[in-house]
């Protein structure tokens, strides 16, 4: 039987016998990978002609809903991909890590979608004036490339590792061609399968190939990009690709790192037990086959031992076998081959300097292979820091002094994720500057945070996924960063007017008086630009003296005449939120309307004082908008403050609740 791909619209079979994938248990051969005769140079092309249109024709918001549609559908399902995911050697709670995992990068990405505005261009910062009459403005802004996003997937993680992916692409409008492993690529079938099988997805949004990408590199430009994941010397051989090196289109890898875990010279005994318990859960969790996992391991020298002893504590009980079987903890590894590579890889740690310090007594047939911790009491061996057991073992080393522990760390070359346990933020500071440039995402760990910590090699869809050196230089996940990766970023110069349109937001010059008070608009009645400028009121003693009796804010500047004349201000000045308060009585519309709430208030500024006979007036204009479900949407308003003379006072974002029209309730 052949595992199949998915390309120009059908799923079709490659010519050849193909490599067999086998259940990572029993051996039983379950199908054939082969991409050989499948047009995937044309895949490509179909991709970005078919699929970029469909993707586009939606919006932001549009495809963070299919994305939702999309975790829910295969939330009901998910028990199909768990029966499948049990052939790779993986237990259930491996599959929840993978199967759920992924299935909530999918809700993570649909709500990231609710702070993104309507349509596919994406303004960054604010305006640039580039005239003093603000008639020719500047914009960064990034906007859709035209391409197709290629993904090259380890077999580690057949779920998680393709929808990490494919969610961002999609949300940012970007079709997807994801390449499979070989060892699970039966899993990543039956999961597209599933994706398209939904609905949801436009035609060209999501290809699929099992097996080798074939021409598919020929067809890439400076349009396209390709997120791998797996090894650093496939990563290497990559990049040397003419689609990256002579077309420019973009490579991102994350590849398999030498991360650490490092027990503080300020760690309690509460900290080195997490930390024990943290390491087991690394050996354990997918049998230590992730690119996260804990492969080094430092510790003062005067505690290496305890540490040692409580992580094999915690590794001892654990049950290898059929993860179909009642009360397996751990599966065998992915396949034979990949028991191979493990082996060969502790064979050179010791051959580097390192020792059995304590070897898991349980099965060895197979593709199993056993937990294992190794010491490496000389801990500058050369090869202790560069070879990686992709398995479950890890290496543990002593340290003298901090200076010492992290030369030791840097010595890996760039790490995904490492873990520091402390609970001192001295040695943590010390850890962060030092390791900055040599991580991805540094977890501390202490007494504090023990409770509730994710862990040490538990991703997080809205956090980088990545690192830097060995670990591959990219970037993955990253919530809105992510998004932006997808997208092209250019500088957008225009006049105010067409800058407004464009963009979607506010162009200081291209305001537009309405003749309708803004508050009596529906969400979808309301147009960016439109601007109320407001009646005058005049500050008065009163104002001031009612206000600090209310407020209880009896500040010098604002209550007592002989000291403010000292002040910067030279005067009595009026509270800064009792003009932010008069600027709201002057602009808000008191009646039941379609305003609904306010919503938040950002980047407020008092920019001149205000004082007993200074005249204020208030100009409100709609700067942004942004659905944020089926009944509301999100308006932004632009304040400024004026006095007398024209100056601005305060300036600041208000942002409001609107009710949508009836009819607006369909998506």
């Amino acid at each position: 039987m052949k595992i199949k791909s998915y390309l120009l619209g059908e799923w079709r079979e490659g010519m050849g016998e193909g490599v067999a994938v086998r259940d990572a248990a029993t051996g039983e051969v379950l199908g054939f990978v082969t991409s050989e005769g499948l047009p995937l140079r044309e895949a490509v092309e179909w991709g970005r002609e078919i699929g970029g249109k469909a993707l586009l024709a939606l919006d932001f918001r549009e495809r963070g809903q299919r994305l939702r549609a999309l975790a829910q559908y295969l939330s009901e399902r998910k028990e199909e991909l768990y029966r499948l995911y049990a052939t790779t050697g993986g237990t259930r709670r491996d599959a929840w890590y993978d199967v759920d995992g992924g299935i909530g990068v999918l809700f993570a990405y649909s709500s990231l979608a609710r702070q993104l505005p309507e349509g596919n261009f994406l303004p960054e910062e604010e305006n640039l004036p580039l005239s003093k009459d603000f008639s020719f403005q500047g914009r960064h802004l990034l906007g859709p490339k035209g391409g197709i996003t290629v993904q090259i997937n380890a077999f580690n993680f057949p779920v998680w590792g393709l929808l990490e992916k494919f969610a961002p692409a999609f949300l940012a409008g970007v079709p997807t061609l994801a390449k499979a492993a070989t060892p699970t690529a039966h899993v990543a079938e039956g999961l597209v399968r599933l994706m398209l099988e939904s609905g949801l997805l436009p035609e060209g949004s999501l290809q699929f190939v099992a097996g080798g990408l074939g021409e598919a590199l020929e067809a890439l430009d400076h349009r396209d990009s390709v997120y791998f994941t797996g090894s650093k010397a496939t990563a290497d051989r990559l990049r040397r690709h003419p689609a990256f090196l002579e077309r420019g289109a973009l490579f991102n890898a994350e590849t398999d790192s030498l991360n650490a875990a490092l027990l503080g010279e300020e760690a309690g005994e509460e900290e080195l037990q997490r930390l024990a318990q943290e390491i087991a859960q690394e050996l354990a969790i997918k049998t230590g086959q992730r690119c996260t996992a804990i492969r080094r391991v430092f510790a003062p020298k005067d505690r290496l031992e305890a540490l040692l002893e409580a992580t094999r504590r915690h590794l001892e009980g654990l049950r290898l076998g059929d993860p179909r079987e009642e009360g397996v903890d751990l599966g065998p590894l992915a396949s034979l081959e990949q028991k191979e590579e493990v082996a060969r890889a502790v064979e050179a740690l010791l051959a580097g300097g390192a020792r059995v310090y304590w070897q898991h007594p349980g099965r060895r047939d197979g593709a199993f292979f056993p937990p294992s911790l190794l010491l490496a009491e000389d801990p500058y061996g050369e090869a202790l820091h560069r070879v990686e057991p992709f398995g479950p073992v890890a290496t543990f080393f002593p340290y003298g002094n901090r200076e010492e522990a992290l030369r030791l760390l840097r010595l890996g070359g760039g790490m995904l994720a490492a873990t520091l346990a402390t609970p001192d933020p001295e040695e943590a500071r010390f850890y962060l500057l030092g390791l900055s440039g040599e991580v991805g995402r540094l977890h501390v760990l202490n007494q504090r945070d023990a409770h509730s910590s994710t862990g040490h090699g538990s991703p997080l869809p809205r956090l980088l996924h990545g690192g830097p050196g060995r670990a591959g230089g990219g970037e993955e996940l990253g919530g809105l960063l992510s998004v932006r990766r997808h997208l092209a970023r250019l500088a957008l110069q225009a006049d105010p007017h067409t800058l407004q349109a464009l963009t979607g937001e506010y162009a200081k010059g291209a305001e537009r008086p309405t003749q309708v008070h803004p508050f009596r608009k529906h969400y979808e009645e309301l147009e960016v630009g439109e601007t109320l400028l407001t009646h005058r009121r005049t500050v008065t003693e009163a104002d001031i003296a009612l206000f600090a009796h209310l407020s209880w804010d009896h500040f010098y500047a604002h209550t007592d005449e002989v000291a403010a004349k000292e002040s910067l201000f030279g005067k009595r000045v009026a509270h800064g939120y009792f003009v932010l308060s008069a600027a709201a009585g002057l602009f808000v519309d008191p009646a039941p309307g379609p305003v609904l709430a306010n919503y938040g208030l950002e980047g407020l500024r008092f920019t001149e004082p205000v004082g007993v006979g200074d005249t204020l007036q208030a100009r409100l204009t709609v700067k942004a908008k942004r659905p944020r479900d089926e009944r509301t949407g999100v308006v932004e308003w632009a304040v400024e403050v004026l006095n007398q003379e024209g100056k601005t006072v305060a300036s600041y974002t208000v942002l409001t609740l609107v009710a949508r029209k009836a009819q607006g309730n369909s998506p």
